[in-house]
């Protein structure tokens, strides 16, 4: 007679071997791929007849990923004036240019913005800062250009502010502020200057998030629009990882680095009450007039 142990219908089952990290990776990317590229699909020429642009650096791509062929790619001061010509209908540009100007909205929910240390808008300065006479600076960004003059200002600095001409010429000055991917190739290279990170210097003043852009959106009735921006950043969002591991920019190690812990896109109520700090802060120095934002869905 056999024994319940050798009684193969009164075996323990085998445990399945466990799955390494990579092979776990492999198959979500097997089970999931179908219906990403279903809504990658789905974003194309998705936001027809509304014109729309962005900005063309790494921390912008995670927002516009499956809409980067309708999309006018330019500096946001570049966007800034098309918005204000009505060629565009949105744009990821700088908050203060929705502050600076009432004819825009604010898609609400959807911003570039950073908790501390941003490493794509700095100040690189050689000795003292309180003995800069002089700042060459990058003009592109209004809100960054903004938040140096809050900053410089509430440490009581009055430095001379002027265009950069050209980013070959920053190593050779003094002092120069620097933004997006530009900024992140100077302070990745041999240097002698010192970094003060602006993204770091807000923080440390008020203790909020700084939203350095949102999409900003004509005030035209637009709600497929506003509709296409969200489903575009939910898939960015959703696509993260492979965004990262594909953009050709920098390294692998800094881009998952600075796309997943020091830029975040989210605008909530740490967000506003950023933006709210920076208006106070635009009007206590006379960098106005300053408007309330609109915010919408």
């Amino acid at each position: 007679m056999k024994t319940e142990k050798n009684n193969p219908e009164q075996r323990e089952p085998r445990l399945a071997r466990e799955e390494t990290a990579e092979e776990l990776a492999h198959r979500f990317e097997r089970e999931t791929r179908p219906g990403l590229l279903k809504r990658e699909s789905e974003l194309e020429d998705s936001l027809a007849p509304f014109r729309a642009g962005s900005v063309p650096y790494l921390n912008a791509a995670p927002l516009t990923h499956g809409l980067e062929e309708q999309l006018v790619f330019a500096a946001p001061s570049e966007l800034a004036r098309r918005l204000r010509r009505d060629e565009l209908d949105a744009a990821l540009v700088s908050v203060t240019e929705t502050l600076l100007n009432d004819r825009y909205d604010i898609l609400d929910g959807i911003a570039i913005a950073s908790l501390g240390e941003v490493q794509s808008v700095f100040l690189a300065h050689r000795g003292p800062l309180e003995k800069a006479r002089v700042i060459y600076c990058d003009t592109a960004s209004l809100a960054s250009l903004n938040l140096l003059k809050v900053i410089l200002a509430e440490r009581g600095l009055k430095p001379e502010l002027k265009a950069l001409p050209a980013y070959k010429a920053a190593p050779g000055l003094e002092a120069v502020f620097m933004i997006g991917d530009q900024a992140i190739d100077f302070a990745r290279k041999p240097h002698e200057h010192e970094i003060l990170d602006l993204g770091t210097a807000w923080h440390e003043m008020t203790g909020l998030p700084f939203v350095y852009a949102v999409w900003a959106l004509r005030r035209i009735p637009n709600a497929p629009l506003r509709r296409r921006l969200r489903e575009a950043k939910a898939f960015g969002m959703d696509t993260l990882d492979y965004i990262i591991s594909s953009r050709p920019e920098f390294d692998y190690n800094f881009r998952k680095d600075y796309l997943s812990w020091h830029i975040h896109y989210h605008l909530g109520s740490d967000e506003r009450r950023g933006i709210a700090k920076f208006i106070e802060l635009l009007r206590k120095h006379g960098l106005g007039p300053v408007y309330e934002p609109r915010f919408v869905v």
